[in-house]
């Protein structure tokens, strides 16, 4: 059987830092892993083959990190080295060097999950990519940069992670977002047989809080369309966008941003949402017939006035317009005398609570809004009519007339 031991190799620089390497024997040949981590020839025992430090040392809590990893690689080494074992095949140390290596390159979590962020992105899903990458940073700041390896992944690290963020003062809810996220990536290593389940999101929050409710009532809506901002173009688009995304159904953003001039045709707009990829049919009335006209038509393949120009950045463009307006929405809230941040997003619940004010079913509205993930309406929703949603819309429409 194979044998594995830590060794050190100084400096030919006197008082540099020499580095350590990991020594395995197989079959009378003998192999060097070199590592990249280094210490002074004071903080190595020779005899022992490990690390030491004095209690005061100020580099005691770096020389303990470096202990750490060197036991969990010896640990990988050696686990390598029984599964060769059990094999019955013969192996070589190259072999052992080999699986090493690959373990570190694909079972580290940085690795895994930006390699299933390049997927997403070549399988066209870029929203959901973002939302990893946005995950993968979170957790990136809170280990420094340190990578972890997949089955490292433990229920002490991911309760210092959630409570990491709630001393930074994070929202329960995004705290939750970011650890469903690494909670989906770990399942797909489990899935993929990579590691084995050991459960470590068990005792943290990964559910949903109820959020401050984010809708407006008709009157509020009434309020911001009429107001006179002549004078104040941005602050205009920024109204006229937000009641755009009102009249369209609580459209999301990015789904108006991305509307083509050909999913207009014969008085109805067709499009798939980009979160869902389902596909929904809006009639297109006089109240968004009324702000298009107001501005003139894009040099781009694009419908609405967020995109204009070809030949763009498309992605930098609509993130860099959806800032401004939100920001421009957040003083026009002030102007009406709104007691939440006014967004985009608020449109969207706005179009919900007005149809619900109206008594209109669940199941219209879920259809209206594009959900797919009310299982209870599904039933309804596949026999719906289009036009019963549009005479849903109208009527909300309406109220603001």
């Amino acid at each position: 059987m194979a044998s594995i031991k830590a060794k050190f190799r100084p400096s030919r620089v006197a008082n540099n830092e020499g580095v350590i390497y990991y020594q395995i024997i197989h079959d009378r040949k003998v192999r060097q892993l070199i590592t990249n981590y280094k210490v002074f020839d004071s903080e190595w025992n020779e005899n022992r083959s490990m690390l030491i430090t004095s209690h005061d040392s100020e580099r005691k809590s770096f020389i303990l990190a470096i202990k750490e990893r060197i036991k969990r690689d010896l640990e990988r080494l050696n686990k390598i080295i029984r599964h060769l074992e059990d094999s019955g095949l013969a192996y070589t140390t190259d072999e052992i060097l080999e699986e090493f290596t690959r373990y570190k390159n694909e079972c580290s979590l940085f690795n895994f999950m930006e390699n299933i962020i390049i997927r997403l992105k070549q399988n066209g899903k870029i929203r959901t990519s973002e939302t990893y990458t946005s995950a993968l940073n979170s957790f990136k700041r809170f280990r420094l940069d340190e990578d972890v390896m997949l089955d490292r992944l433990n229920s002490d690290l991911m309760e210092r992670y959630e409570a990491w963020h709630r001393q930074r003062g994070v929202a329960p809810n995004t705290i939750s977002f970011y650890l469903r996220i690494i909670r989906a990536v770990y399942n797909r290593a489990v899935e993929e047989g990579i590691i084995e389940n050991t459960f470590p999101f068990r005792h943290v929050y990964t559910g949903v809080d109820k959020t401050v409710k984010r809708a407006l009532p008709i009157q509020l809506i009434k309020k911001i369309k009429t107001l006179d901002l002549s004078l104040m173009p941005s602050l205009d688009f920024a109204r006229d966008m937000f009641l755009m995304s009102f009249y369209l159904r609580g459209m999301s953003f990015i789904d108006m941003a991305f509307l083509k001039k050909t999913d207009l045709k014969y008085g109805y707009l067709t499009y798939r949402r980009r979160k869902t990829g389902q596909r929904l049919t809006i009639e297109w009335t006089r109240e968004m017939r009324s702000i298009l006209k107001k501005y003139p038509e894009n040099e781009s393949q694009y419908l609405l006035p967020i995109i204009k120009n070809p030949n763009t950045n498309e992605r930098y463009t609509y993130r860099n317009v959806g800032y401004n307006i939100n920001h421009n929405l957040k003083n026009i809230g002030g102007m009406v005398g709104v007691q939440i941040p006014l967004t985009l997003y608020v449109a969207r619940h706005s179009w919900a609570s007005a149809a619900k004010a109206k008594g209109i079913p669940l199941s219209v509205i879920s259809e209206g809004m594009g959900h797919d993930n009310e299982n209870t309406t599904k039933i309804y929703l596949a026999s719906l009519d289009t036009s019963v949603v549009d005479r849903a819309n109208s009527i909300i429409l309406k109220s603001l007339r």
